[in-house]
């Protein structure tokens, strides 16, 4: 089982840019988590990121075949993107919504995610811990999927 750990415009910044509220890990700090918890479950996870909207469904598109899931952090292109839910939804790949602040908790503008209505659930709040808590519930998701006596 592979999943795409997919992020988006500046998380590229992450430990740097606004640790109040992004917290201090880094997404290599984070890459790493996923790849040793991905072991732990028994399956593995290809992390990436991109600040263009378009690198973002080209990743998509590029792994519809080969994974069985993603988890994304798409960013401020949650509240926007049009072409991400629209990439999602064609490729079929159960998708976590994932943030890493309580976007609720924000401005106004951040309460409403474009993405949401087309994926399997949302994570959010939790800093870097919020893509532990994804890539569990994704994998049990994706589990139960294969399992015929469910």
């Amino acid at each position: 089982m592979k999943i795409l750990v997919l992020n988006g415009p500046n998380l590229n910044l992450l430990g740097e840019r606004e640790p109040s509220v992004y917290g201090v890990d880094t997404l290599d700090d984070i890459a790493a988590s996923c790849r040793a918890l991905a072991a732990d479950l028994g399956c593995a996870v290809d992390v990436r990121q991109s600040n263009h909207e378009g690198g973002l469904v080209d990743a998509l598109h590029e792994v519809r075949h080969s994974h069985r899931g993603v988890i994304l952090n798409a960013g401020a292109y949650t509240h926007t993107s049009i072409a991400l839910r629209d990439a999602i939804s064609a490729t079929r790949l159960p998708t976590v919504e994932l943030h890493l602040s309580n976007t609720h908790a924000r401005e106004g503008f951040r309460h409403v995610s474009l993405i949401a209505p087309v994926c399997v659930g949302v994570i959010q709040g939790f800093g870097a811990a919020g893509y532990g808590h994804a890539l569990r519930a994704l994998h049990t998701h994706l589990s139960k999927a294969e399992d015929p006596h469910r």
